[in-house]
């Protein structure tokens, strides 16, 4: 069947069979290699490695019946998204990153107390339903935008987040896999398996990965985020980077920030109702490799290439439990999305790098000493924000090329740190200057910029060279006209008064 057929059968099957199709895959959310039971009493394996038999056709739709029923559609969940940007225009906005391969809008949220302007801000994301059989994430998603909506100016912490970060939320990554009812997407491709991988050459032609895993990646480009998190179903655990093994075998693989995402992943999890009491995960964290390797999955690509400290949240033990039971599962996770969206602002270490020359701002890299990873500056603000463990010496490094590097030790305490770093060009500039504007009197850390054009060394002298013969010429212009009219009326007759 050539692939223009089979997106028309597909496009047909969503059409007509809103809420029929394939029966859930009992796997777990990062799809483990391991077999058990869900909710419903079915055993299954893993995805992708051996097949199932269906359930009677009968038995097949009353499932799916049951398990949709109370859940929102896309259009539901678009319809309510709207009406949640409208009621709260002032501080969120709405906009679509791409579209699945069956043309569904891929819908993202983001507040702020200024929606849509670039600050000196950090930026968060929380992306659900990455897996279309897991939409327990999509309704919590809502339920936080809502919240959040709800209680601006009214709760400490949704004022905090609103006013100091810029947090999107795409409820749906995976539209047709929810409609379908199928763990991939419409090609039946598991999206947490489609990124590129930094273990094995998998996934690195771009026309070969999915639509909906581009408009993630193209999203990161556009948009410069600190850390994020994806909602998962069927287990109840903080996963955090790496996810795999250069071995393939199953052990702790740190990452270099293993620290920082070991707090983050702890933050959340005390922060849940229960997740830190987990039996099966020692504090409800767990390294992702160490639970099981996977390879091209989303939250080491966002941290590799993006700079970006993504967890993968399994906020619930069953995939796609009861709709009655959501209400109760979001409060659950509330308090550790709060604060952890609220972390971004509280704690590390936030700055701008700026040029000696005439305060320009630099795109500057910033590391740590002892720790390998790096995060770039942004291009137009120049400001930074790096996520570190509280109650720790750190010493950190700006670089920049054409500019001398500069480092400062830090005793990092339980709130954020302002640091801001001036560059000094290896070469100086002819004619250059530090501004005094460099530093506002209010203190806030973010620095300013002088009115003076960026214009090199040189090019000024000339500058001022050509401005001082212009003011002679002036000068010499202005007094022969003086000079002129004086002559005029010292010759001129004089006229007699006549009574």
């Amino acid at each position: 069947m050539t692939t223009t057929k089979k997106k028309l059968t597909l496009s047909l099957l969503l059409l007509s069979l809103q809420f029929f199709s394939h029966f859930p895959l009992p796997s777990i959310a990062r799809g483990a290699g391991r077999s058990f039971t869900n909710s419903s009493g079915f055993v299954g394996s893993i995805y992708g490695v051996s097949k199932r038999k269906l359930l009677k056709d009968e038995e097949h739709f009353q499932n799916l019946d049951r398990l949709a029923h109370g859940y929102m559609t896309n259009a539901d969940l678009e319809k309510a998204m709207k009406v949640l940007n409208r009621r709260c225009s002032s501080i969120s906005r709405i906009y679509t990153i791409g579209k699945s391969v069956l043309g569904v809008p891929l819908w993202v949220m983001e507040f702020a107390d200024n929606p849509g302007e670039e600050e000196a801000e950090p930026a968060f994301k929380f992306v659900g339903n990455v897996h279309g059989d897991e939409p327990v994430g999509r309704e919590i998603l809502l339920l936080l935008a809502n919240w959040l909506c709800d209680n601006y100016k009214k709760d400490p912490l949704a004022t905090l987040i609103i006013d100091n970060v810029h947090l999107h939320i795409l409820p749906s990554m995976n539209p047709d896999g929810y409609t379908l009812r199928t763990r991939g997407n419409a090609n039946e491709i598991d999206l947490n398996r489609d990124f590129p991988d930094q273990f094995f050459p998998i996934n690195e032609e771009m026309d070969a990965r999915q639509p909906e895993t581009k408009a993630i990646m193209s999203w990161l480009k556009e948009q410069q985020f600190t850390a994020s998190a994806s909602l998962h179903g069927g287990a109840l655990v903080a996963n955090f980077p790496w996810d795999g093994t250069e071995d393939k075998k199953t052990h702790y693989n740190a990452c270099p920030d293993d620290k920082t995402f070991r707090y983050m992943a702890s933050l959340y999890s005390r922060s849940h109702y229960n997740m830190s009491l987990s039996k099966e995960f020692i504090g409800g964290i767990t390294n992702g490799a160490l639970w099981y390797p996977i390879y091209g999955g989303m939250q080491d690509w966002n941290y590799i290439h993006g700079g970006c400290f993504e967890l993968t949240l399994e906020i619930s033990d069953d995939k796609w439990p009861p709709a009655k039971e959501l209400s109760t599962i979001w409060e659950y996770n509330k308090m550790g999305m709060l604060n952890l969206v609220a972390s971004l602002a509280k704690t590390g270490v936030h700055g701008k790098v700026l040029s000696s020359d005439y305060g320009r701002p630099l795109s500057a890299f910033l590391s740590i000493k002892g720790i390998n990873s790096t995060i770039k500056a942004s291009e137009t603000l120049a400001d930074y924000h790096r996520l570190l463990v509280p109650g720790e010496v750190y010493e950190v490094i700006a670089t920049k090329h054409g500019y001398k590097n500069k480092s400062t030790q830090i005793l990092l305490g339980e709130e954020a740190m302002s640091l801001d770093f001036i560059l000094d060009p290896t070469i100086p500039h002819q004619g250059s200057f530090k501004s005094s504007c460099l530093y506002p009197a209010d203190g806030d850390g973010m620095g300013g910029f002088p009115l003076l054009e960026i214009v090199p060394g040189s090019q000024l002298q000339v500058l001022y060279v050509t401005l001082v013969i212009i003011l002679v010429f002036l000068f010499f212009l202005i007094m022969r006209r003086v000079l002129s009219r004086k002559h005029r009326q010292s010759v001129l007759p004089q006229r007699s008064n006549i009574a």
